[in-house]
């Protein structure tokens, strides 16, 4: 059966550049945009031109410099975005407004003061305005999750006859199970009259580290795009992380997913932002955190040593890595001392390793990590009869 393709719609430089202290400028913008568009994601969301003039010229500047993906600019259910968002995407190629609205109590009582059917009035003339500009409109329903499932499917179908091509429905919060978000998803499917006729998206945050469960569950009930960022940078505690949801579709075929996505630049990419933002990324952060492919247990080290596929379901060279890493620990065995012996271009018997290993131990319980040079310093001792307790 021929595999499903899900869109990745990439919101590094929007709702990531929202993160503080991330804030990119132009030219930066520019320079990722590019290995987005590299990489293959499907639509890059450049910014939100009516924020500042620094974003305008951002989305304007993207729009004229992308090739392949779509361009997307987000506004406000308002006249002014949706115009100046018209204008910043004047020269893209593939121009995708993204509109909407919050839709759930909390937002309609506490943000808007307004009224369940002012809400979907305001939806409908924001979708229909965003139309008269450009042929591809996404409508989102902020804060999604935690809108009542029946109100929730009204709106979409209001947006849908509008002229909506895409459906985004954001946990906004992080708030939803993922059994939750796939209920929605699944009960928009069912409940949405024209629902075949738009792609439904999600957009999900982190801030109970469930957004890339949250967007697999959006997937297997229905969902066709995943919007996402680099490193899962985002508002709080971040968004889905691109390179998680690119790598379980290709690790899990039988799910029957597909991207566009060359996940070589994965690592690349990762990195490139990380600089330009200033945010590091976390050493066990999956995929490319600087530990995801990293082994200091003696018991791994020593299976991996022996085949890859022991504790590594990824092969290193699918994300832009050339192989594992082995670091010497005082956890580590002497599998692993003789590996690295090996690499420095010595082969130890079986009693020489012995004898280092005793020798490795004294510098390991002192030190984090063993490096090159303290291996060198205890062959040259072992072979001059000195114990490395008088480093």
């Amino acid at each position: 059966m021929k595999a499903d393709k899900i869109e990745i719609f990439d919101t590094t430089l929007r709702d990531g550049e929202q993160v503080p202290g991330c804030k990119l400028n132009v030219e930066q913008k520019l320079v990722i945009a590019s290995k987005l568009d590299e990489l293959g994601v499907d639509v890059i969301e450049a910014g939100f031109p009516i924020s500042s003039p620094g974003d305008f010229q951002s989305v304007y500047q993207i729009s004229k410099r992308v090739r392949n993906a779509k361009v997307c600019a987000l506004t406000r259910a308002n006249k002014k975005d949706i115009e100046t968002a018209a204008q910043a995407l004047k020269y893209a190629k593939n121009p995708r407004i993204h509109t909407g609205i919050g839709t759930s109590d909390y937002h309609i009582k506490y943000k808007f003061n307004a009224t369940h059917d002012q809400i979907i009035q305001r939806a409908v003339e924001a979708v229909q305005y965003a139309k008269s500009f450009v042929d591809d409109v996404a409508f989102y329903a902020e804060d999604a999750g935690r809108t009542d499932n029946v109100y929730l499917a009204k709106v979409c179908e209001a947006a849908i006859q509008a002229g909506a091509t895409v459906l985004n429905i954001p946990d906004t919060t992080g708030y939803c199970l993922p059994e939750e978000y796939g209920a929605k998803i699944k009960y928009i499917k069912e409940h949405v009259k024209g629902i075949d006729e738009v792609m439904i998206s999600c957009h999900c945050h982190n801030d109970l580290g469930l957004a890339t469960a949250n967007s697999l569950a959006g997937v297997l009930n229905g969902a066709r795009q995943i919007e996402c960022t680099i490193n899962g940078i985002g508002e709080r505690a971040g968004n889905t992380a691109l390179e998680e949801v690119v790598m379980i579709f290709r690790q899990h075929k039988k799910l029957n997913f597909i991207t566009a996505i060359n996940s070589k630049m994965l690592t690349e990419l990762s990195l490139l932002t990380a600089d330009m933002m200033g945010m590091m990324v976390q050493p066990n952060k999956a995929i490319v955190g600087a530990n995801a492919f990293a082994h200091s247990s003696g018991i791994h080290q020593d299976g991996v040593i022996k085949n890859r596929v022991t504790y590594e379901i990824i092969n290193p060279e699918e994300v832009g890595l050339i192989e594992s890493s082995i670091i010497l620990t005082a956890r580590s065995g002497r599998s692993a001392l003789a590996y690295k012996f090996k690499n420095m271009g010595f082969n130890v018997t079986k009693t020489e390793l012995d004898n280092l290993y005793i020798e490795f131990l004294k510098i390991a319980d002192l030190k984090k990590e063993v490096n090159e040079e303290d291996l060198n310093f205890i062959l040259n001792n072992y072979n001059q009869g000195v114990s490395c307790e008088r480093r």
